[in-house]
Formats: C-alpha cells, structure tokens, sequence
C-alpha cells in the first residue's frame, strides 16, 4: 500500500520550500495539484520532473478521489499540493485525507508555511487563543450568520480573503463585529508584503486609498481586546430616546456610519431598526 503525503508549499518566497517537500516531490509516483500551471513553475524552479501530474481541485476532488486511492491501493507514493500553503485548509484536501484514513492508508504531513499562522504571529494582536474562520460566505445572509456567531467569541479570529471582495468584507465586519482592531496582511513572504494595523474603519480607508492587490488574511481582536465592550455604555432602552442617542453617538464614535449605527444598536437592544432611525431623525431635526 501506498501512502499519502499532504505537502505545504510556499505562501510566496519559493526560497521557504523545505528539503523534505522537495524530495518527497522527486519521488513521487503521482502529484496532485490545484492548479497544474502553478505547480509546474514550482517543480521547474527545483528541476523537479514529475512522473505523473493531475488537477486536484474543488470541482473535479470527487471524481479524482477514487483514482488517488486507487493509485494508494496499487502501492503507489501520492502528494496532494495546494497553490500555496497547506492542502485540506481552505483548499482542497480534507475529504481525500478522511477517505484515505478511512481505508487504512497512511498519511504524512510535509510541513511549510502558512498564511493564516504568519499573519497572526505578526499582526501585533493576540495569539494566545485564535478561531480559524477562512472564507466568509459569498451572499451577505449567509456572511452574516456566520459573523453573529463569531462576535461571540472572546478571542481572535483570522479570515481569508480575495482582493475583488476585500471591502465588501470590511464593511460586513465593521457592522457586525464593531470598529475592533484588525490587521491587514498581503503578500506574506513576497517583495510587495505590506501589514496594515489599526481599526476596521481605519483599514477601509487604507483600502480605498491603497486598492487591493494580492491575496489578504485578516487578523480581527476580540470585542474585549478593541476595547468595545464598555462598562460605561449606557443601559439604553428602548423607552428612552435619550439613552438611544447616547449610545448611536458611542457608534458613531467608533467610526461606523448611520446604517451601521442603527442596525448595530437595533441588535444590541433586540428593537425594531424603525425605532432607532427615528430617535437619528428626531436628533438631526
């Protein structure tokens, strides 16, 4: 029987390729990888040939699951590679690892780098406790359901994003979660890396000044860490508009915009939005 190697490749500088990924890689029977194109400049970089290569990716893993065990069962040696990174964390990998233990193959991690561990390691925020979240869901239903789960814990939280989505991202957390401290990282270990620390507000003006070039982890503190969970927020109701206005000035404070204000103090004290943004407009008038 064969055995099953995941092997974490560089998240940019090809120069952090560890010698053992790169003989397991000589060896190999069959490579699987998410992208073949990218994979190949890695293995020309370190005159690898390989003897066999295959697409791996999130559309085509049910279907080529079947044929890498089959490849295990024949005594086969099989190394799945993401483009960057670890196979099976927010790449494909993870169903094909259960399959195989499932069958009684052996599997092997090749450690390398990763994205979400240098981000946070250098975001200045802390690492003591962290939640992995990867990708937010696409729609915002779905974002935000997910995001009224995660302001919930008391820890940090660490995200991955595509630059097209990037903003649309920021300001889903910056109403969901608060004005929190974040840092944004780009290009970990390549020429142009760039770490952006501050508030999410601060980081959506960054954004609109800088553009958004590169993949992006963010590294998100916890409500506590931020310093919003204020003891001396008022204990607004729903009864007083004078304790309404307190707190949609507190939130203004902080940074978010009217909306954000609103829907953030209508959640808070569990009232319909229509009755905060008439306490804003009685203000304004």
């Amino acid at each position: 029987m064969g055995n099953l190697y995941m092997c974490a490749t560089p998240i940019g500088n090809l120069a952090e390729m560890t010698a053992r990924g790169i003989e397991i890689l000589k060896v190999a029977d069959l490579i699987c990888a998410e992208d073949t194109r990218h994979t190949l400049k890695l293995l020309n970089h370190f005159q690898i040939v390989a003897k066999k290569l295959i697409s791996y990716h999130e559309h085509n893993k049910a279907r080529q699951n079947e044929y890498i065990l089959s490849t295990l069962a024949q005594g086969g040696e099989v190394v799945v590679v993401s483009d960057a990174g670890y196979p099976g964390i927010s790449d494909p990998g993870e169903e094909l690892v259960s399959l195989a233990v499932q069958r009684g193959f052996k599997v092997f991690t090749i450690s390398g780098g990763n994205a979400a561990l240098s981000a946070l390691v250098a975001s200045g925020l802390p690492t003591r406790t962290f939640y992995f979240a990867g990708f937010l869901p696409k729609t915002s239903k779905h974002r935000r359901q997910e995001l009224q789960q995660l302001e919930k814990l008391n820890t940090t939280l660490i995200f991955y994003e595509a630059p097209h989505r990037l903003g649309e991202t920021l300001r889903a957390l910056l109403e969901q979660l608060g004005d929190r401290r974040i840092a944004v990282a780009r290009e970990l270990t390549k020429i142009h890396e760039e770490i952006f620390r501050g508030r999410i507000s601060e980081a959506l003006q960054w954004l609109a000044e800088n553009g958004a070039r590169g993949e992006f982890v963010l590294v998100v503190a916890s409500a506590e860490i931020s310093g919003l969970a204020l003891e001396s927020e008022p204990p607004a109701t729903e009864n007083n508009p004078a304790d309404l206005e307190q707190l949609l000035l507190n939130y203004l404070a902080q940074g978010l915009d009217k909306k954000q204000a609103i829907a953030q103090i209508a959640k808070k004290l569990n009232i319909p939005k229509k009755v905060v943004y008439n306490t804003f407009i009685n203000k304004e008038n």
